[in-house]
């Protein structure tokens, strides 16, 4: 209404169609209604700024309409009950049951009804009595007249009893029950010791065993045992965990294998000598039983024991086993060692027990000379025929003993060492000699064996190339000696690969030699090739990249790509690397480019003689030239008597001798291994997005080319099984296509228009600029009314501080008025008086 508390705000220019909200403003109103605001909110928390009591009303259903009052009263009364019996009946035992202590109920020890006797040394302790009470703390004239004997009860008028009477008859009171207590003890003593001796006379008849029947007819059922008792009584019978053994370290293991076969070859070399077992062993010699058994000599008997032959005196046998000795020693030279150290540990054995046995007490020298005297006739013809029949039962033996094979070997320092060391042994031989070299020279046994055994490891590798180049090479030796060589080599890797390293090193520079020489390569003999499957025997081939693998790996492409194809032979061979490399890459799944052009030419060669069409053929196969047709075979005979057999490698040195029949069926077994690995060669790499483009030109070939219908039936089935593993892959991959683009328009020449939001100011090139535009300037405009407002909040509470100061000064001024007003008024009455007593 006050036209003074308006204001206007005023545009710059009219705009039509826009609505104002603000146009006239009302400051003193909103002012007004920020500082009612204020002070319900803002002063509120600024008074309770210190406190932190709050009133929670917890009453229930206070706040709950739909509970009515007397539901109310109700549960109130419940919960309050609740809560005090909680808090109540913690303690509270239950009433029912009779707590007991030695037999008196706790009830009753409680009334505390028992007399303190402080001179009795017994353990009957009890509360004051009252006569002690009414004597010490004074029971008054009630207590006396309660405790009269119920004969005077009917006197009243008789006098009361003085204290010093009181005392004394309780003191005799107290003297006659503690006397009554100790005779009391000394009978219940008495008794006790005249029980314990009748018990002691009818227990014997008590412990009587009664006889069966009249123990079954009165015995009771006993009840069964509980569940649980049960349990308690298997786990008290249970068998605890007893330590087990540690495990043996590979040290202690060595040492014990070592130790048992030098007992083994000790064994061996005495029964080869005739030596008997029985005659080792120490005899019991005869004690005395006064024998203090310290008649010991230490010096050694060394007196020879007499021996006879033919009822003479045999002086010959000590030549005579010089002589077998040394004959020994010349048949097994490389056991040198080990019998020189039996032969010291026997002799040391049999000083020992014939200085033990020939050691004894005086008594028995004697008894044993007087029975000696007597029966060395009967002896003498004895010993000669034992001596007979014991010759001709170890003469086998010794005979079997020889023929055995030492237990005890040492490590051979050169190769033909080692190969005498396997020369004419079987193959069952040659593995347990190669064990017991193994374990009798473990590296942690002696320093210098670790370098032995690596020795060893060449050794045997060049044993089995020298086996694989024989006229008829030893295939089955070869595939026993693998396992060895597979144990040396985990034992000792790094010399393992640089074996094997320097073998593919010196085929690689022999094949570069022979290119140079002849401008192209052969393939290598056979052993060159066992070694390369050992490798995939010996060492991972499925890394990225291995030492020795990779090295092997490269060498075998350059096989497949610079060795011509001339012979029966190099197909045999090629197709060998082709299943090695298939081996190699089983794992690893890596794509070998020559092993699919090697396929391609095997299956070239197989064909009639004429221009390839649809596939090309590559280095080392030429569509042109005179080893063309080297697999074809045209002889329906052989065709139809052909039998799928594998390959063995005895053909590779005795193809020549083969005649024409068997030649043709080597060629078929060759085109069937081909088929077969075209048909692994499809299942290991159908994964590879170009699958399809490195198996073309083999499909071309089979489904073009290839006369299937010439060949037998056993040979179309492989055919078709590789053909159907090519033809059912499905692609991985979509072909490559142009990008599709959207046709390019024309130019227009029509005007661009763009759309002014708000006159005079500069407009986003974009709807999402605009946006973020508005939202910085909305947060502005927040931000300006937030300092705006905290502003005005600061000044209302100063205002409000400032009120509280003026009020405090305020109240403060009235006091002292009030006071200065008492003290004058005072001060004025206290003048009068001095006035008016001066009057007077």
């Amino acid at each position: 209404s006050n036209p003074f508390e308006v204001k206007v705000n005023r545009q710059k220019f009219d705009i039509l169609g826009r609505k104002t909200k603000n146009d006239v403003g009302l400051p003193g109103v909103s002012r007004s209604k920020a500082i009612k605001k204020r002070t319900h909110t803002l002063l509120k928390e600024y008074k309770e700024r210190e406190k932190t009591n709050v009133f929670k009303d917890k009453r229930f259903g206070e706040y709950n309409t739909k509970i009515t009052p007397e539901e109310k009263m109700i549960r109130r009364f419940a919960l309050e009950r609740q809560q005090n019996y909680g808090k109540r009946n913690i303690y509270n035992l239950n009433e029912d049951e009779e707590l007991t202590h030695y037999g008196q109920s706790l009830a009753e020890i409680e009334k505390l009804n028992d007399i303190v006797d402080s001179d009795s040394d017994t353990e009957e302790r009890g509360t004051l009595s009252a006569e002690l009470t009414a004597a010490h703390f004074g029971g008054g004239g009630g207590l006396l007249r309660k405790k009269v004997s119920s004969g005077q009860q009917d006197e009243e008028e008789e006098k009361p009893k003085s204290r010093k009477e009181l005392i004394e008859e309780m003191i005799a009171k107290s003297k006659q029950e503690k006397q009554e207590r100790q005779t009391r003890r000394e009978s219940t003593l008495e008794l006790t010791e005249k029980l314990d001796n009748d018990w002691k006379e009818i227990q014997a008849l008590i412990a009587r065993k009664h006889p069966k029947s009249e123990r079954k007819d009165g015995e009771v059922e006993k009840p069964k045992p509980d569940e649980y008792d049960m349990i308690v009584r298997e786990l008290g019978f249970e068998m605890k965990a007893k330590p087990s053994e540690r495990m043996k370290t590979e040290e202690e293991l060595a040492k014990e294998e070592q130790a048992r076969l030098q007992k083994l070859e000790a064994d061996r070399l005495r029964r080869m000598r005739g030596i008997d077992e029985q005659a080792d062993k120490k005899k019991p010699s005869h004690m005395s039983a006064d024998d203090l058994a310290d008649g010991f000599i230490l010096d050694k008997d060394d007196r020879r024991l007499l021996s006879y032959k033919d009822g003479k005196i045999n002086i010959e046998n000590e030549e005579e086993e010089k002589e077998e000795e040394e004959e020994d020693e010349e048949g097994e030279k490389e056991d040198n060692e080990n019998e020189e150290e039996s032969e010291e540990e026997s002799a040391i054995e049999d000083e020992e027990d014939d200085a033990a046995d020939s050691h004894s007490d005086l008594a028995s020298d004697l008894e044993s000379e007087e029975e000696a005297s007597g029966n060395k006739e009967e002896k003498k013809h004895k010993t000669n025929k034992n001596e007979s029949e014991n010759v001709e039962e170890l003469d086998p033996k010794r005979e079997a003993a020889k023929s055995e094979l030492p237990y005890t070997f040492a490590v051979p320092e050169s190769y033909e060492t080692f190969k005498s060391l396997l020369a004419g042994r079987t193959i069952e031989q040659q593995l347990i000699i190669l064990e017991r070299i193994q374990k009798c020279n473990h590296p942690s046994l002696a320093v210098g064996n670790k370098a032995k055994l690596e020795k060893l490891f060449g050794f045997l590798l060049e044993y089995i190339g020298e086996l694989a180049t024989l006229d008829l090479p030893e295939l089955r030796t070869i595939d026993k000696l693998v396992l060895p060589l597979y144990n040396l080599c985990q034992m000792f890797p790094e010399a393992a690969s640089d074996s094997i390293k320097f073998i593919l090193r010196d085929a690689a520079h022999d094949m570069e030699e022979i290119i140079e020489v002849k401008g192209r390569a052969t393939f290598p003999g056979l052993d060159t090739l066992i070694y390369l499957k050992i490798t995939s025997l010996l060492f991972p081939t499925s890394d990225f990249w291995h030492p020795v693998v990779t090295p092997a790996f490269m060498y075998m492409s350059q096989l497949l790509t610079k060795c011509r194809i001339t012979t029966l032979q190099d197909v045999i061979k090629g197709l060998f690397i082709c299943c090695l490399f298939l081996e190699y890459v089983s794992l690893s799944r890596r794509f070998v480019p020559e092993l699919i052009n090697f396929l391609l030419g095997i299956l070239h060669i197989s064909l009639p003689k004429k221009q390839a069409q649809g596939y090309t053929v590559v280095h080392p196969f030429t569509p042109v030239g005179k080893n063309l047709e080297l697999l074809l075979v045209c002889d329906k005979e052989d065709l139809e008597s052909w039998q799928n057999h594998n390959l063995p490698w005895s053909i590779v040195t005795r193809l020549k001798e083969t005649s024409r029949t068997e030649i043709n069926h080597i060629r078929l077994s060759c085109l069937a291994l081909c088929f077969d690995l075209i048909k692994k060669c499809a299942v290991l790499y159908e994964s590879l997005p170009s699958f399809h483009e490195i198996m073309h030109p083999v499909r071309i070939l089979l489904t073009q080319h290839v006369p299937v219908n010439e060949y037998p039936e056993k040979m179309q089935e492989w055919y078709h099984s590789a053909l159907k593993e090519l033809e059912n892959k499905v692609k991985h991959y979509t072909p490559l296509i142009c990008e599709k683009k959207k046709p390019v328009p024309l130019k227009q020449y029509t005007p661009k228009i763009v759309k002014v939001l708000e006159f005079g100011r500069k407009q986003a090139g974009s709807k999402k600029e605009q946006e973020r535009k508005q939202l910085i300037q909305r947060h502005k405009r927040e931000l300006k009314g937030a300092i705006r407002e905290i502003r005005k909040d600061n000044q209302f509470l100063a205002r409000m501080q400032l009120s509280e100061i003026m009020e405090r000064d305020s109240a403060r001024k009235r006091k002292v008025k009030e006071l200065l007003g008492s003290l004058a008024t005072q001060e004025g009455e206290w003048k009068a008086m001095k006035r008016k007593k001066l009057k007077n």
